[in-house]
């Protein structure tokens, strides 16, 4: 079920940069109703009435236990045990999120499950709010119309017609690093926007910076994101030190993938990085073995109307 008319690729680059950039706590509810497992039913169905919400966590000190829903409720009704507690009819088997994981997580969590909402946690496993897709589309129009703020006020005062001028940044990727996950690939986009890029071309850098910066976090021991700027292109390459791409006709397969049933859990690993990153791009090339992987993808910043890259 579709609950949020945003993606990752479609989405206009200021919404797909403030996916990037936001984290879950940005986005959560922090002030929370909770109630324990000896709380009756009964109690839950009023505080659910009282405070306008379709789920209550059930929580044993800061540690979420389970979850009573509204559905929970309507059958406890029909079935005659609201007067029962809590323990015996909250749902156990729960899905969740870290505070510290990017919005974008979130958004694949809400299109890959049928839930209205998901319970968040911190680094301690402790209960620290609860997320909505209403909680995410209200913080991006929030958010949305700070960037047009910030827009009119730059475009207002200098000239976005600077030219790139070989600058060359490079970014550290940590292996298994999500709570920095998307940092590298919103500076490229700033720069680029900076420069006056045309949003299609920025649309694909952004998908390429991205797809490979979540490559080496999810896939590697940990590398670099480099980015190079001439007035004509960006180049973008990820080196990392290992563990190396078995095959890699495999790996530019749609679909093929190495991912760990963890990775896959948190909405990744569908196999479709590497693809991607080459749809998008005017050059492309790859190199692996046992040592590391190195990967370059080169965008042209001004493309004549015959390319026939994918924009």
């Amino acid at each position: 079920m579709q609950e949020i008319p945003i993606n990752t690729y479609t989405s206009p680059n200021v919404i797909l940069e403030l996916i990037y950039r936001l984290k879950v706590k940005d986005v959560m509810t922090k002030d929370l109703e909770t109630a324990t497992k000896d709380t009756p039913l009964r109690k839950i169905q009023h505080i659910m009435r009282e405070k306008q919400v379709t789920g209550l966590p059930i929580v044993q000190g800061k540690r979420l236990i389970g979850i009573v829903s509204m559905d929970d409720i309507i059958q406890a009704l029909d079935k005659g045990y609201i007067e029962e507690k809590a323990q015996d009819h909250m749902t156990r088997n729960l899905i969740v999120l870290e505070d510290d994981m990017p919005v974008s997580f979130a958004i694949s969590y809400f299109d890959r499950f049928s839930y209205h909402r998901f319970p968040v946690l911190n680094k301690h496993k402790e209960l620290v709010g609860m997320i909505t897709s209403r909680d995410i589309t209200s913080t991006l129009l929030v958010e949305i119309n700070r960037e047009i703020e910030e827009l009119e006020k730059r475009t207002s005062t200098s000239s976005l017609s600077d030219e790139m001028n070989g600058e060359i940044h490079t970014y550290s990727i940590l292996k298994n690093d999500f709570e920095n996950a998307g940092y590298a690939s919103t500076e490229i986009k700033k720069r680029l926007k900076k420069g006056g890029i045309a949003p299609h071309v920025i649309r694909r850098a952004a998908i390429a910076s991205y797809e490979l910066e979540m490559n080496l976090v999810v896939h590697s021991d940990g590398g670099e994101l480099i980015a190079e700027y001439t007035p004509q292109s960006v180049q973008i390459t990820a080196r990392d030190s290992g563990p190396g791409i078995p095959d890699i006709t495999n790996a530019m397969t749609p679909g093929w993938s190495t991912a760990s049933e963890w990775i896959r859990s948190l909405g990744f690993g569908a196999g479709m990085g590497l693809p991607n990153v080459k749809s998008v791009s005017d050059e492309f090339s790859i190199d692996s073995d046992m040592n590391g992987t190195t990967v370059i993808s080169t965008i042209l910043l001004h493309p004549k109307e015959n390319n026939n890259a994918s924009e």
